[in-house]
């Protein structure tokens, strides 16, 4: 498992640096504004159905069945269960995508407030829709592929497969966009182009292991139905963070121009801890656990997760307090430029300050939902993630009524609740805690129900290592907050500035944590468990 981790995180970095340079390019050529939230949006409706039936619900029914298969029967069974999965999710799919682009302006009207909205934006949001909904169709089959490599112990070639995404929008943004009347288009272009792209990426990889079949409809095929059975009660279980955003995403499209941008903006500082090690774990955990399952190793499957469980959290919770610390010299050294302001800045710290208080739950989800799905225990999950969207919802509220009573100006007010909510920038915040405080409720009802299973037993040695982790977290806190004292602030630096007051406070930060560690006893071979 060390050694897949290792493998999918390596190749995942490079995919998250060229995400980081894909948002710098976007953010400097076009600004935060009411056109770049169109774009946010329309990228975000495909890549949220994506991730519910695709990488979410339909990859944690899959890998189960597909590794029993793998290990249980013949070559040719497994074929033939690649050929009926791929024939029946490309079908329902190629369905999907055409009422997609029938009824593309009433998903737009969902998402852009319609009757308010200026009908140029409301226009361009359904342009943008048209061109990246078909993404949907190319991306998904390209994680079905990845999902069968990842089951070989192929994981680097999956991992890798996103980086032609992040190049064709780069393409997009610095080359495509100026030549072009309507210059955001270019990014709908560089989404569908890339979606194509990804899939032919993964074929000869699914050659080598002789698994590149053609499509065959399979809906009454044994093992399809199996899937499916898995697969209906985890499109909320496993997707309750992809549903809260887009809830997000509705909520903020009645917010002021440019918080799409900043959600966006902000996710993407999560994406690095959470990709190269929260959803690296899950994917190199949930194949071991299910191979555990099978062959009813449950000393093996315990440890597998208090593994997973311990790598999480020596990542998770130092990202986070680096987050909430230098989320502003962050922001500014990597995009405030040209387009993107001091203003920006500001606005798209106050996501990261909501989004980063939940990494340790966004990143123990990705180790703790395999524990259910392995055993193909898919009801469990999806009672938790109810409970966790209600009370996103409700959170949402509640915030959003706390802060509007606090930020918004009684002049503000006397101009009605949308308008002010449109008008008053800032309250995006409390889309961010929200969807924090939902991922703990979630975690923490899925943590109680896996001790009713009596799966997990904690190995010894936590007590040590708790203690270890949150000293080390205290000195590189304690680090950080003196450096940025001593620092001046980063919106008045020019850039080179910028760039070596990072480097110093992530260097110091990320060196501090390390020394501490080692000091305290930790050493690199307990990364690999017993």
């Amino acid at each position: 498992m060390l050694r897949g981790l290792l493998s999918f995180s390596s190749m995942t970095m490079i995919s998250r640096v060229l995400g980081l340079v894909r948002d710098q390019a976007i953010s400097i050529t076009f600004g935060a504004n009411a056109t770049t939230d169109a774009f946010w949006v329309a990228f975000r409706v495909p890549n949220f159905l994506r991730r519910l039936f695709a990488e979410g619900s339909f990859a944690t029914a899959f890998v189960p069945v597909f590794t029993e298969v793998k290990e249980t029967r013949p070559h040719a069974d497994l074929r033939e269960l690649m050929a009926r999965v791929s024939g029946t999710l490309g079908g329902v799919l190629l369905v999907l995508t055409a009422l997609g682009l029938i009824f593309t302006p009433q998903i737009a009207w969902l998402f852009a407030d319609a009757d308010a909205a200026d009908p140029v934006k409301y226009g361009l949001l359904v342009d943008l829709l048209r061109l990246t909904f078909p993404f949907l169709l190319f991306v998904s089959l390209t994680a079905l592929a990845g999902g069968a490599l990842n089951s070989f112990q192929k994981f680097a070639m999956p991992a890798l497969t996103p980086v032609i995404l992040n190049l064709c929008m780069i393409a997009g943004a610095l080359w495509l966009a100026p030549r072009l009347e309507v210059p955001i288009l270019a990014l709908g272009w560089a989404v569908l182009a890339a979606g194509v792209l990804q899939l032919l990426f993964q074929l000869p990889s699914l050659k080598g292991i002789d698994l590149l079949t053609l499509p065959r409809w399979g809906w009454n095929h044994p093992d399809v139905r199996k899937v499916l059975t898995l697969m209906v009660p985890t499109l909320f279980g496993s997707s309750v963070a992809q549903i809260n955003l887009m809830l997000d995403t509705v909520i903020a499209a009645r917010l002021s121009d440019g918080s799409q941008s900043w959600l966006s903006l902000a996710d993407r500082f999560l994406e690095l801890p959470l990709g190269v090690f929260g959803v690296a774990l899950g994917t190199v955990i949930l194949p071991a656990l299910a191979r555990h399952h099978v062959k009813t190793d449950g000393e093996g499957f315990s440890n597998a997760l208090d593994w997973g469980l311990r790598m999480t959290l020596l990542i998770a919770v130092p990202a986070m307090l680096g987050l909430l610390l230098l989320a502003q010299p962050l922001i500014a050294t990597l995009f405030q430029y040209r387009e993107f302001t001091d203003f920006d800045t500001r606005m798209t710290a106050l996501s990261v300050y909501g989004l980063s208080f939940g990494l340790p739950a966004f990143a123990l989800l990705k180790v703790v939902l395999p524990a259910f799905y392995s055993r193909q225990d898919t009801k469990t999950p999806v009672r938790a993630g109810v409970a966790a969207l209600v009370a996103n919802m409700v959170f949402n509220f509640i915030l959003l009524a706390v802060l509007y009573q606090v930020m918004v100006p009684e002049a503000l007010k006397a101009q009605g609740v949308m308008a002010a909510l449109a008008a008053q920038p800032g309250l995006h915040l409390a889309l961010g805690i929200a969807s924090a405080l939902s991922s703990y409720l979630n975690l923490a009802l899925l943590w109680c129900w896996l001790g009713r299973t009596g799966v997990y037993r904690r190995r010894p040695g936590w007590g040590g290592y708790v203690l270890r982790l949150v000293l080390a977290c205290m000195a590189m806190s304690a680090v950080l907050l003196a450096l940025l004292h001593w620092l001046p602030g980063f919106g008045g630096m020019d850039k080179w500035q910028r760039i070596g007051g990072l480097a110093l406070l992530v260097g110091g930060g990320g060196l501090t944590y390390l020394l501490a560690m080692l000091a305290m006893g930790f050493r690199p071979r307990d990364l690999r468990g017993q």
